[in-house]
């Protein structure tokens, strides 16, 4: 069986380190604007939402005229109204929005801390148990702490994630670099 020739370049760029490269500096460059400007990077986060909230609605409200179905358009409007209108709001107060997620978040980590911890107690033959419920109990914490304090556990959040993305990046840089290293001495 043979290969199509197209395929075969396409394989081999992806091995290439030049891949690599372009993939470590696709979470490098977003990590250091992250880290540079957390509060700049939230508001564009909130825009974005809000944006997709909009276009979403939008499309959905001409998508509930387009159908034949009579019965159905009511909850569709009713669906394309509330995207429209929480797009709208997500645009005009971003930094609520951004509050919003992160008690989304904390609400998250506080309800799966207490089923883990849940789970850990009445479980006794659970493996790890003990590692099982310490890490019940520091995301019932975060959660916590994440909805005692929405708005500033939403820029540790994402300074988290920038340190996260360059991280990433530079070990991705480090295979790059090896790949090439590799590369070069193979021939």
């Amino acid at each position: 069986m043979s290969v199509p020739r197209g395929s075969v370049r396409v394989t081999g760029f992806a091995a290439s380190w030049t891949w690599v490269l372009g993939a470590a500096l696709a979470a490098l460059v977003p990590g250091v604007l992250v880290l540079v400007w957390p509060h700049e990077t939230l508001h564009v986060l909130a825009v974005l939402i809000g944006l997709y909230l909009l276009v979403t609605g939008g499309l959905r409200l001409v998508a509930a005229f387009a159908r034949e179905e009579r019965d159905e358009r009511l909850p569709r409007l009713i669906v394309a109204v509330v995207l429209v209108l929480a797009g709208v709001l997500c645009l005009r107060h971003p930094l609520q929005t951004i509050a919003v997620l992160s008690l989304v978040v904390g609400l998250v980590w506080l309800v799966s801390g207490m089923l883990g911890a849940y789970t850990a107690l009445a479980d006794r033959d659970l493996a790890h148990r003990g590692l099982v419920l310490g890490a019940a109990v520091l995301a019932v914490v975060a959660g916590i702490v994440v909805l005692a304090l929405p708005a500033p556990s939403a820029v540790v959040l994402t300074r988290l994630l920038g340190l996260w993305l360059v991280l990433l990046g530079l070990a991705e840089l480090t295979v790059a670099l090896a790949l090439r290293a590799g590369q070069r001495g193979a021939r």
